[in-house]
């Protein structure tokens, strides 16, 4: 899991405090804490002032400031003006961080929490309980609630409609059915493969879109490196995988009937979007060079190491081939014609064959 990370807003005037906890500090989070704090108050400021934060001001030369597009499109949206701290003024910065120093030593010192939505609830219920209870700093004789309650209706009113604050990026996945977000693969339908799609990321989670159709919905992860599946969409890349290669129809029963934990490592490597006809060829051809006994102790070994593939069973084969000092096998080339390979071929002794090398005393020379 991420480290947690903090996004903390505060209006102007009132001290009313908003806070929002993630697990990253991505500019959707920065956004949609806008979002929140303002259906929370309810209402908007209509100036809005902020530390001069990479989310916020991209380039400052001077009076010249260059916002952000996302939040020009956020301001814009609700109306308010964003305006950054003037640089070498500490009586403006100053008003920001004292709330922060005061979530900061009041609320999050020593507070213990199960996970970031427990923290946020728990935030809530001590702005609402105790932060919005004490004295406002600037009139002692009432309370920041009170003060809140009689500014709010000089706030502008919100917007018929929250603004939009997913993630919406273009992506096409590879070879195989999956598509990166964040450092993590999600699982889409084998029929979109390298086709262009729509991704849609909330703060719980990640759909894929083609067109108007949601094909794949996933529950978010914050991790990095997992693999994010749905159990219907692997179901699918199997099916498809086992129709196309109708000619392997007979190898692929072949191998079950020998070796029962072939089922399991080909439903692996068709998960991860590999040409089973290829894998299929080269386990025959173990198959008849070591046996039901020796591939199937192999396979077990490969799923274990998670060391998928045949050319990876070829490799213990033969590196256990070599431990017990044993001859590599010998190939046999048979014609593929019915029956041939079903033919019983009797032995004979070869000592006949030697006796004609000797010589007969008797011959006369």
């Amino acid at each position: 899991m991420r480290p947690l990370s903090g996004f903390v807003m505060v209006l102007s005037y009132s001290r009313a405090i908003f806070a929002l906890f993630t697990v990253d500090q991505t500019l959707e989070s920065f956004l949609r804490g806008h979002v929140e704090a303002f259906g929370t108050w309810p209402g908007v400021a209509r100036t809005l002032l902020y530390d001069n934060l990479r989310s916020a001001v991209l380039k400052r030369a001077g009076t010249a400031i260059r916002f952000h597009p996302r939040l020009l499109e956020l301001a814009g949206h609700y109306h308010f003006a964003p305006r950054p701290c003037t640089p070498g003024r500490g009586n403006e910065k100053g008003k920001v961080e004292r709330q922060i120093q005061y979530l900061r030593h009041a609320f999050f010192a020593a507070r213990t929490f199960v996970d970031v939505d427990d923290l946020n609830a728990q935030f809530r219920r001590w702005r609402d309980d105790v932060a919005h209870h004490r004295p406002h700093p600037d009139q002692r004789d009432r309370t920041v609630a009170e003060v809140l309650a009689e500014e709010q209706p000089r706030l502008l009113p919100l917007p018929a409609h929250p603004f939009e604050t997913r993630v919406m990026r273009s992506v096409i996945s590879g070879k195989t059915p999956y598509v990166r977000f964040d450092r993590n693969s999600y699982s889409i339908p084998h029929t979109h493969v390298r086709r262009p799609l729509t991704l849609l990321a909330s703060p719980t989670t990640v759909r894929g879109i083609a067109g108007t159709e949601e094909i794949a919905r996933h529950e978010r992860s914050y991790d990095t490196g997992a693999v994010i599946e749905q159990a219907a969409l692997v179901a699918g890349l199997v099916a498809a995988t086992r129709q196309a290669n109708p000619s392997s129809v007979r190898d692929r029963l072949r191998l079950r009937l020998s070796v029962p934990a072939v089922t399991t490592l080909l439903e692996r490597l068709a998960t991860r979007g590999e040409s089973l006809r290829y894998h299929l060829a080269r386990l025959v051809a173990l198959l008849d060079d070591y046996g039901p006994q020796g591939l199937g102790a192999a396979i077990a070994c490969a799923l274990e190491r998670d060391a998928l593939g045949a050319g990876a069973i070829a490799h213990i084969l033969e590196t256990r081939r070599r431990q017990r000092g044993l001859k590599p096998p010998i190939p046999l080339a048979l014609p593929d014609r019915p029956g041939v390979r079903d033919l019983e071929v009797t032995p004979h002794r070869l000592e006949t064959y030697d006796e004609l090398t000797r010589s007969d005393s008797d011959d006369p020379e």
